[in-house]
């Protein structure tokens, strides 16, 4: 495709913004590590949430969501449960509080407030640097794989698709490692912004040029419909033949099953709090504890209307107007490709320019985030704590800056090897982050879980997941989580019970800080005793009713704008009820609620 110069003037204008906007804060960043990774716990709470949902608005992420809405329809919005997306609501209605109530920079330093100091401590604290470096790592291939595929559609030079990811890595990595954590948070708040606008553009264009009359012929039955049984009984024979081929390679054909698994998984992960990225780096970054709830919950609320515009409005405009064009390529056409293909054919000049600036900096807030994130559990957790204790902090941040650097270029190779986002995907989500589930759920919930049950759990649970692909290659990363999740919790009870439990002093500070509810009878009881005016937490059985009207509440964010761009009035109208019903319920029974 050949942009017009108002595209490309557009496009270079906002790449160079984005980069002078970052270097003028490196300034505020550089100052010592808490202005670089957590920006002094300064910036507002509005902003940080807004960052987060801009960090999850992610290029790589919109294509599969494309995808995977032409091929499953309204029963796709529940696909998002694979990472799973309801777990911001998990975080919004207690574990922010919970997390924040630390006032610690990183995960592995927060587990000296849980487990104390000592051998034990520190090798938990070692696990969880690896795991966060790993999935950060797994997170810029990610990235990496899915702008290329992007840009090589759009950029006029015949070159390959990693040669673009390349040139578009580099200029991202300057700004980002540069301005540290305000670098992100401000460029990511303009780049939502940018976003916004043009997906509902998107989905306006297609309300224009697609009738629901188009879309019903160009769909099978149940396309348009958000239920579900235990089996898909979607047939595209007919009308795209290699659709079908690809819900058998998805693994999707016991749609019930599958949800049931995500739904499974995704509990226990959502129960285990954040993994040490840059999702729970914005949670320690806000101002209190109070403020870390409201900005989980600012997330979901800002994020599904623009981002579900774009999705639906691309998918409608290719499966009416290219579903020709797919079926004659058959079984060699790639439906990651659907995203690019429909604003390459469908999105006027000028427009096109600023959408594809905004799904840069889609690209930009995530790769920014993932970045940002990761490098402090090296230097925080282990260059300063075993190596230079002492040094400046300057020092500190210029350590950073290597460990980015080196992060970038792993992650590059690894893009390089592996094949398709959703292999990626899969395995990040499906195998990686399954891992991590058995050991950081019993860290909130079990008072006798110690320091070694929390290492050997998760070294089981990691070492699984690496070596997945190789042993079960022919099974889906789903499916594999119930395998993955047996042997991390074996390696969780007997490193638990074959070792001593921590020390008392140690769990009854953590329990009257954080005041978690579950199995901590005889913590709480000391407690209680030493301090008679004690106050426990009694919200569960409030915080289970608002997790289940919230996850409600996001499927209803989630389903509107699609209803709305298919012009599905009965569902915009019953999606809408949901959704004003719901914030009412929340309103009440949470937010009037919170408290530090």
């Amino acid at each position: 495709m050949n942009l017009s110069v108002i595209d490309l003037v557009v496009i270079a204008g906002y790449l160079l913004g984005t980069l002078g906007l970052g270097f003028y804060i490196s300034k505020q960043a550089s100052k010592d590590m808490n202005a670089y990774f957590l920006a002094g716990n300064k910036i507002p709470w509005w902003a940080l949430g807004v960052s987060n949902a801009s960090g999850m608005f992610d290029i790589t992420g919109t294509m599969w969501l494309v995808s995977m809405c032409f091929v499953y329809g309204l029963k796709s919005a529940w696909l998002p449960w694979i990472w799973p997306i309801f777990n911001q609501i998990f975080l919004m209605v207690y574990l922010s509080i919970w997390l924040r109530r630390s006032n610690v920079m990183t995960g592995a330093q927060w587990l000296e407030t849980r487990f104390g100091k000592g051998k034990s401590a520190e090798l938990c604290q070692l696990i969880v640097v690896i795991f966060a470096l790993i999935s950060a790592i797994g997170f810029i291939a990610y990235a990496f794989k899915g702008i290329g595929k992007f840009a090589a559609i759009f950029f006029p030079w015949e070159v390959s698709p990693d040669i673009y990811a390349l040139v578009i890595f580099t200029i991202t990595t300057l700004y980002v490692i540069k301005g540290g954590m305000y670098s992100v948070v401000f460029t990511e708040v303009l780049q939502f912004i940018i976003m916004t606008i043009a997906a509902i553009a998107v989905g306006i264009i297609a309300m224009n040029l697609v009738t629901p009359s188009q879309i019903e012929s160009a769909t099978p039955l149940g396309w348009s419909s958000i239920t579900f049984g235990w089996e898909l009984n979607l047939n595209w024979e007919g009308l795209i033949d290699s659709v079908n081929s690809k819900i058998h390679n998805d693994g999707f054909e016991l749609f019930g099953l599958m949800i049931m698994m995500m739904l499974f998984k995704g509990t226990l992960f959502s129960m285990a709090g954040p993994v040490p990225n840059y999702d729970m780096q914005r949670i320690l970054a806000t101002k209190s504890p109070k403020e870390a709830a409201k900005m989980s919950g600012l997330v979901s609320l800002v994020m599904f209307l623009p981002r579900y515009m774009m999705v639906a409005g691309l998918t409608v405009l290719a499966l009416v107007y290219m579903g020709p064009e797919i079926q004659s390529q058959g079984a060699d056409f790639d439906f990651e490709q659907i995203l690019p293909y429909a604003i390459n054919n469908f999105v006027p000049v000028g427009l096109t320019g600023l959408l594809i600036a905004g799904l840069l900096a889609a690209f930009m807030s995530t790769f920014a985030a993932s970045v940002n994130a990761a490098p402090v559990y090296f230097v925080n957790d282990i260059y300063k704590r075993y190596f230079r204790p002492h040094a400046d902090k300057k020092t500190y941040v210029k350590v950073s800056y290597f460990v980015s650097f080196t992060m970038v270029a792993i992650g590059i190779a690894l893009g390089l090897i592996l094949g398709s986002i959703n292999d990626i995907m899969q395995w990040i989500f499906g195998a990686l982050f399954g891992g991590y589930a058995a050991a950081n759920l019993l860290k909130w919930h079990w008072w006798r879980f110690n320091a070694y049950g929390y290492f050997w759990g998760m070294i089981a649970g990691l070492l699984c997941s690496l070596f997945l692909p190789l042993l079960m290659s022919d099974v889906h990363p789903l499916m594999a989580f119930p395998v993955l999740l047996g042997l991390s919790l074996t390696g969780c009870v007997a490193g638990t019970l074959l070792t001593p439990p921590e020390d008392e002093d140690v769990l009854c500070d953590f329990y009257r800080q954080v005041r978690p509810w579950g199995a901590w009878g005889p913590i709480r009881k000391k407690v209680m005793a030493d301090d008679p005016h004690f106050k426990r937490d009694d919200s569960a059985g409030r915080d289970v009713a608002n997790i289940l009207v919230g996850v409600a509440w996001q499927i209803s964010l989630v389903v509107l704008p699609i209803y709305l761009v298919i012009r599905d009035w009965d569902g915009v109208a019953t999606a809408l009820l949901i959704a004003v019903i719901t914030m009412w319920f929340l309103k009440r029974n949470w937010l009037d609620k919170l408290k530090d």
